[in-house]
């Protein structure tokens, strides 16, 4: 079956004519999901339950579970739906301090970067306060890991190491292969936060050969308030939601049938659209040429790095972030300043700052996101606005707050 791309992007703008640059923010909804949405919810059964109205809830569970293994190349069975990748972050953190505390372990020794999303950084400072010992793995400005600050940190064991695959901020792809190798070949379990992968690069964990591994659905055009996580065979989970033994009881309470399906539904459909990476990568490479050569004293992060193919993280000398942001808005524009998750918040973004910008620099960066249904015509009309709003907000600044 080949979908076009509206299938991926529906139309969403009842105006037509705004453009959606945040799609690390949330994405829309597949179309598929939203046409199967009448016959999902027509299985309003119990998936516990072992009647007729049980059983049909169940099977679209279970075909979701196979059809997302599949998409990324692991067992059915190593997968535990949860609510998001928040509560996936939490989860595999707090059940493997807690498994090592049971093992004896009086201050269990976690190995995290410090890029990781607040859901994992705020689950670590909570288990600081119960005895965990954490060394932080420094990156460059390039938002790359430093292998051999890497490895220093190895010198006592380490129970458990987690690391993203792809930055959130900056679409920064992190060596989690060959950081999970050496982590092994230490004794180390290994956790990779993938939230930010799914729909924009290609990945198997079969070859990334991770302990662990974090998913949310709306990243990647399924539901809100849907996730995965992954636990190779083998692992123990604790379950900190207690319930009736769902999830072969590793994480309790009835499950949200339409927003498993909806993983299944974008996991079945999107292998057919692997091109799409390059087009969207195209697209992106597109601006970021734009972007240099129309705006002065702009940097892009990690430009020459690895990167998934729709992230740009842009530095503009001489520009307030929050309101480049609230112009870009006004144009009918929507960016962001860094992770969605803590919009609002005054503070830099502490990912930049971990990269080794100044607070200046970190609150004069923007965040934009394309998705699969953003177009050259967006893009170009996106350097536009771009191009009168820094020269005005310049000017603003340079007059003393006054135009």
């Amino acid at each position: 079956m080949t979908l076009e791309k509206t299938d991926f992007y529906p139309d969403l703008f009842s105006a037509g004519d705004k453009i959606y640059f945040d799609h690390n923010a949330t994405a829309p909804l597949c179309r598929k999901i939203v046409s199967s949405a009448p016959e999902l919810l027509e299985a309003f059964g119990n998936p516990s339950s072992i009647h007729q109205f049980g059983r049909r809830p169940k099977k679209i569970i279970r075909d979701a579970r196979n059809q997302f293994a599949k998409f990324i190349d692991c067992h059915p069975l190593e997968l535990i739906f949860t609510s998001g990748g928040s509560e996936s972050n939490s989860l595999v953190l707090k059940s493997e301090f807690l498994r090592a505390k049971k093992a004896g372990i009086k201050n269990p020794h976690f190995v995290v970067s410090k890029i990781e999303h607040p859901a994992s950084i705020k689950s670590i400072e909570q288990l600081k306060e119960l005895g965990l010992k954490v060394s932080w793995i420094e990156v460059d400005r390039n938002g790359q890991v430093d292998f051999s600050q890497y490895q220093s940190l190895f010198q006592e064991p380490v129970h458990l190491v987690s690391c993203m695959l792809a930055n959130n901020e900056t679409g920064c792809i992190l060596p989690i292969k060959e950081m999970c190798q050496f982590a092994k070949s230490q004794g180390a379990k290994f956790h990779t936060d993938a939230v930010q992968a799914l729909g924009k690069m290609e990945f198997s964990l079969k070859e990334l050969d991770v302990d662990y591994a974090s998913f949310a659905g709306h990243k990647f055009y399924a539901m809100k308030g849907v996730g995965a996580l992954f636990s190779k065979q083998g692992n123990v989970i604790e379950n900190l939601i207690s319930g009736g033994g769902q999830e072969r009881s590793r994480r309790g309470g009835t499950e949200n049938t339409l927003g498993i399906a909806s993983m299944g539904i974008v996991a079945e459909f999107f292998p057919q659209q692997k091109s799409y990476i390059e087009y969207v990568r195209t697209l992106r490479d597109s601006l970021e040429e734009k972007l240099v050569s129309r705006i002065s004293n702009l940097e892009i992060l990690g430009r020459e790095t690895n990167r998934v193919c729709n992230t740009s993280s842009v530095f503009i000398q001489g520009v307030d972030g929050e309101s480049l942001l609230m112009n870009l808005d006004l144009a009918g524009i929507a960016v962001s300043t860094g992770a969605a998750c803590s919009s609002g918040n005054p503070e830099p973004s502490p990912v930049l700052i971990a990269m080794g910008l100044s607070h200046a620099e970190a609150q004069s960066s923007m965040r934009v996101s394309l998705g699969w249904g953003s177009t050259m015509a967006e893009v170009d009309r996106f350097i536009e606005e771009l191009e009168k709003v820094v020269i005005r907000l310049r000017a603003i600044k340079e007059n003393g707050g006054e135009l």
